[in-house]
This record gives structure tokens, C-alpha cells and sequence, in this order.
């Protein structure tokens, strides 16, 4: 049987989850009348909840007596570390471009990893039935994206089809008869070359990792030289170079959705190993006799960083299961294990760890994950990581793609520049303006939220690193101050109505507060210290005339990214499996009047 191993990249929202239910479909993997939920693929509820492919899966597929094995990875730049990772099982893409909106950003970003490594791409313009869709333009920006990213002649002369994922049907010219999907099919059997096959000692790169519960790890990857068998008595070398000596125990090869248990797997196919202890993402596993590494997987360094701590705010451990500094930490070392995008560092604080990755969203699903799992903790501000480069400092800088309507351009344009952001382009397209600016990564922690509240919900935003440049200057932190409770027990209505033009509330009538939780946003730039919990005087005097009547303002709420942006430097993230609080990081106010005097006095501050 022939093999072909392609990796689909699409940008998030192209259609490629729904192109993938069709072809799964129409290869009959599913029993006739069998019930199947949309987006198979979105496999746990996080992906289901924001319509993204957060983890890389591996599915297999057999057509025309040639197994496919297909790829699918993340559309989001934050999770380039499992892109970078699963293109090493690839020998070919399959690229999936909107036929309305073009090559976006985060395509870009997977598809030069994809080109650095010679991959061999087919291209699928898909929606082509939509309104507005200009597929014989986007074919023609295709093109010039291959050119920018110094595609080889071989890549250049790629070929494509018109697709509608939605409707199941693919077609070489858009004259010809629209059917189904195996116009695609062919191509990818076609134009994308079978594995190379090496003989000689046996060779694979483990690029993804499973758990049992029964079983333990369960290594994935793609037999670069030789072939596995089951029993064979292997070595794992660490990426460190250290050698363990260990045995297949079980081995099996994708199957539609599922696993085959197989005896033997064969030069260029992909497989999951049961029986390796300890294995990592990187490792490789070689023959008992004769132990060759492969090269490391190479992987972009991190560009932010948060503190994690155990919460230690007066209700903790009233919510959740797993509440001790011991429990957080081996969850986040268990997560660095799985991702190797993110980087976990004890600090000198014993109860405080220093947790870097590719950006906000990656660290939030951590986060997201570790909540419904039953962890309460608490984080601090995001931090960008700076470089020395030349003895002079550096951060990162990311390019930033803007789509809003066209009255609306100046706004986005004055506040990027507020934050450091340089404009590089800006294109009108009917009643819409597309900018691009080179801004630094601090500029953009809190840039979302704080647009789609000016613009009204009307931005599509998308960023990727682009380099380190040399530091930028200082960029303004939050103008706004905040709303401290002064006191602990449940918030009243009579107290908020009273306080209401000071600011906007996060927090609704008869929530439980405490000391040193931040409950809205001042409307001046310094901290205001209330008391929500004042209720109105009870006497046997009543008149219509001063009672006045309560008219209070729903609360913001705001996500966990949005949560994690407002921060300041002196301000924590109080996360639960059921509630989101803000903080100071020291609750009591004479302390922190105390330690802000320290600070000013070791600055020389002090008038």
C-alpha cells in the first residue's frame, strides 16, 4: 500500500475542520446511518467553544489503495510549537485559503515553516460559492505569498483545486461538474511525493505525544530509517543526549479515526509507540545496536512570560480540588512535557512560577484547561521577554493585521501609535480598511479588548512575531485606576447604586467580596477605596420623597484573556473553576501604601 503524509494549514475560520468532515464522509469512515457530530476533528470542548484547532491530531484515510495520512494543525500563531513540531511527519500541505478574504496573516506564518522544510504543497481555494468570493485573485496573492516566502521552482509550480468544504465537492477549472471531493483526492495521491524510504537501523523522531490511563506515554512520530516492530528492543535518546534502553511493547498506525495495532511499520509511515517511559517530544528512538539522534526539532523561543502562584486569597480552596503549590507546579511541568512551546522555571519564591509562551491565547488555554480540571490559582501581569542584542536591549516586535470599516481607521491608527505601533501598509476594499503595522508585543497585551470595545465589536485583528528589534521606550500602562472593597462579605445594591458614577462595575448586587479585591474601574487614573457592602439605615420613617429609586448598571464582565490584559504590575488574576476575580497583590491598604513609599524611597521618589 502507498503512503502519503500531508499536514492541512488554514487560518482560523477558512473551513478546513468542515472540509476534513466531508472527506472523512465520503471515504465511508463512518457507518451508514452512524450519528456523527459536527467538527469531528474539534475533539475536546475548548475547540468547540471558540470554533479552533487548539492541539495538532493525526487521522488516516484510504483511497485508491493509498493510505493518507492527514495532519491537522492549529491556524493560530500562538501555537506554533505544535505546528512546527507535526510539519516533521509531513511530505507535503495541503493549504486552504478562503476564496473571499485571501492568505491571512497566521496562514503565512505555518506555510513558511512548511516551505523552510521543502514540504511539497497542494493548494485548495475553498467557499468558492460564497458571496463576494474572487477565487482567480486569490490564486494570483497565493502566488506572491510563495514568491515572498522564496519558494523553490518545484513549490511554485503547485497545483490546486476550487473547493466547498461545506457542500463536499472539489473541482480542477470552476467550469467543470461539481461531485464530490476526489478531485483533491487525486491531487494529493498525484503531486505530493510518497515518503523517501531509507534501509538501514531503524529511526523515528517522536513529534507528538498521547496518554492512557492503562498504558502511560504513548509516543507519535514518523519512521525516518528502517522500520519498528513490535518487541524490538530500541534505545530513546533525550534531547539532552542521554540513552535509555527500552522495548516497543505495541505499535500501531492510524486507522480513519481511530488506531490499528499492526507487527510492523514501515519506512515513512507514521506510528504510535506504546511501552517508552519517559518519552519526550524530540526524542528519538533508534535501534538497540546502533543509536544514531536525528536533529532536533527546532522551536521559536517564547515571547511572554506570567507568574503562576498558588491562590492564597481568603476564599481559597472553596471552589476547586487542587489548591497547594505542589499540585500547580507539577501541573504546569506535566504541560511544558506535552507543549514544547512553553516553558515552565521554579523562582527563587518557593510558591511562584515563571511560565513562558507564544502569547496571550497560549497561556489563557493552559489556564482554561488547568480551571476545568479543578486547579485554583493566581497569576500576574504578562511580561514580555527582552533580549540583549549587541550589549543593547531588544523585545519583540509582531506584525498586526487590521480589518475595520473605514470611519473607523483613524481610531485603530492613533491608538497603535500610542502603543509603539508603526504603520507599514493600508488598503481600502469596498467599505472596509485593511492596515498592517510592526508593533511591539507589550503594545498588544490589552489592544484587543480595548478595540473591540471602541469599534463596537466591528475589528478583525490578527498578529505574528515578526523579530527582536531594539527596545521601543515606554509604553503607557492602564490610564484607569481601580475599585478597591474595603471590606469583606456580599456586595448591596443601595452601596453600588451610590457609587456608580465613580466608575463601571465588574461585580453584581450580593456577590461575596473581600478586602483588596478590585470590583470595577475608576473613572480617574488613581485607586478608589469603597465600601460595597454599606446598606441603607433601617428606621420606622419613611417618605416618598427621599427615598430615591435604584437603577444600577449591569456589570462588565470580562474573559480570561481580557482579564489577564486589564492587569497592572501590582495587580494578580485570581483564577477558579467557577470565577474570575481581580486583585491587588497585597489585599490590605496600609500595606500597600507602605510598600509603594519603599519603592518611591529606593527610587529617590520621596518630595
Amino acid at each position: 500500500m502507498q503512503i502519503r503524509n500531508v499536514a492541512i494549514i488554514a487560518h482560523v475560520d477558512h473551513g478546513k475542520t468542515t472540509l476534513v468532515d466531508q472527506i472523512l464522509r465520503q471515504c465511508n469512515v463512518f457507518r451508514e446511518g452512524q450519528e456523527i457530530q459536527e467538527r469531528v476533528m474539534d475533539s475536546n470542548d475548548l475547540e468547540r467553544e471558540r470554533g479552533i484547532t487548539i492541539t495538532s491530531k493525526n487521522f488516516a484515510i484510504t483511497y485508491n489503495d493509498t493510505r493518507i495520512n492527514l495532519i491537522d494543525t492549529p491556524g493560530h500563531a500562538d501555537f506554533g510549537g505544535e505546528v512546527e513540531r507535526v510539519l516533521k511527519m509531513a511530505d507535503g500541505v495541503l493549504l486552504l485559503v478562503d476564496a473571499f478574504e485571501g492568505p491571512m496573516p497566521q496562514t503565512r506564518f505555518v506555510l513558511q515553516k512548511a516551505m523552510q522544510l521543502n514540504l511539497k504543497p497542494v493548494v485548495v481555494i475553498n467557499k468558492v460559492d460564497r458571496k463576494g468570493a474572487r477565487p482567480d485573485e486569490v490564486l494570483d496573492e497565493i502566488f506572491n505569498l510563495f514568491v515572498e516566502l522564496e519558494a523553490t521552482d518545484a513549490q511554485l509550480d503547485f497545483r490546486g483545486v476550487y473547493a466547498a468544504g461545506r457542500d463536499g465537492w472539489a473541482v480542477g477549472e470552476l467550469e467543470d461538474e461539481r461531485i464530490n471531493l476526489f478531485p483533491l483526492l487525486d491531487m494529493i495521491i498525484d503531486h505530493v511525493p510518497g515518503p523517501v524510504k531509507q534501509d538501514g537501523p531503524t529511526q523515528m523522531l517522536v513529534a507528538a505525544l498521547d496518554h492512557s490511563d492503562y498504558v502511560g506515554r504513548i509516543g507519535m512520530g514518523r519512521i525516518v530509517r528502517g522500520s519498528l516492530k513490535s518487541k524490538q528492543q530500541v534505545v530513546l535518546i533525550k534531547r539532552d543526549g542521554s540513552q535509555q534502553a527500552t522495548q516497543v511493547r505495541q505499535l500501531f498506525v492510524f486507522d480513519n479515526l481511530g488506531r490499528k495495532e499492526v507487527q510492523e511499520v514501515q519506512c515513512g509511515d507514521i506510528c504510535a509507540v506504546i511501552g517508552l517511559e519517559g518519552v519526550d517530544i524530540g526524542d528519538t528512538l533508534a535501534d538497540a545496536l546502533e543509536p544514531e539522534p536525528l536533529d532536533i526539532i527546532a522551536i521559536d523561543d517564547p515571547t511572554l512570560t506570567m507568574s503562576f502562584m498558588p491562590n492564597n486569597s481568603p476564599g481559597y480552596g472553596q471552589e476547586g480540588k487542587y489548591v497547594t503549590s505542589r499540585q500547580v507546579r507539577d501541573r504546569l511541568y506535566k504541560a511544558a512535557h506535552r507543549d514544547v512551546a512553553l516553558r515552565v522555571e521554579d523562582t527563587a519564591s518557593a510558591d511562584t512560577y515563571k511560565v513562558s509562551g507564544r502569547g496571550i491565547l497560549h497561556l489563557s488555554i493552559l489556564m482554561e484547561n488547568m480551571r476545568r480540571e479543578g486547579f485554583e490559582f493566581m497569576v500576574g501581569q504578562p511580561q514580555v521577554i527582552f533580549k540583549e542584542i549587541g550589549s543593547k536591549k531588544a523585545e519583540p516586535v509582531e506584525i498586526l493585521n487590521v480589518d475595520v470599516p473605514v470611519d473607523l481607521a483613524g481610531t485603530i491608527i492613533e491608538y497603535a501609535a500610542s502603543r509603539k505601533g508603526e504603520m507599514i501598509s493600508m488598503e481600502q476594499r469596498e467599505a472596509r480598511t485593511y492596515l498592517e503595522f510592526h508593533i511591539p508585543s507589550r503594545g498588544l497585551i490589552g489592544f484587543r479588548s480595548k478595540m473591540l470595545r471602541a469599534t463596537a465589536g466591528e475589528i478583525v485583528m490578527h498578529h505574528r512575531f515578526h523579530q527582536y528589534e531594539f527596545f521601543k521606550g515606554s509604553i503607557p500602562e492602564r490610564t484607569n485606576g481601580s475599585i478597591i472593597s474595603m471590606g469583606n462579605g456580599k456586595s448591596v445594591a443601595f452601596a453600588l447604586d451610590a457609587l456608580q458614577d465613580r466608575g463601571v462595575f465588574f461585580i453584581a448586587p450580593g456577590d461575596n467580596l473581600y478586602v483588596g479585591q478590585i470590583i470595577g474601574e475608576y473613572s480617574r487614573d488613581e485607586d478608589l477605596v469603597v465600601n460595597a457592602q454599606k446598606a441603607k439605615q433601617l428606621s420606622n420613617m419613611r417618605a416618598s420623597g427621599t427615598d430615591r429609586k435604584m437603577r444600577i448598571a449591569p456589570p462588565l464582565l470580562m474573559s480570561l484573556e481580557e482579564s489577564m490584559e486589564y492587569l497592572n504590575h501590582d495587580e494578580l488574576l485570581e483564577v477558579t473553576p467557577q470565577s474570575l476575580r481581580l486583585r491587588k497583590s497585597i489585599l490590605n491598604e496600609n500595606d500597600r501604601k507602605r510598600a509603594t513609599k519603599k519603592i518611591r524611597l529606593s527610587e529617590g521618589k520621596v518630595e
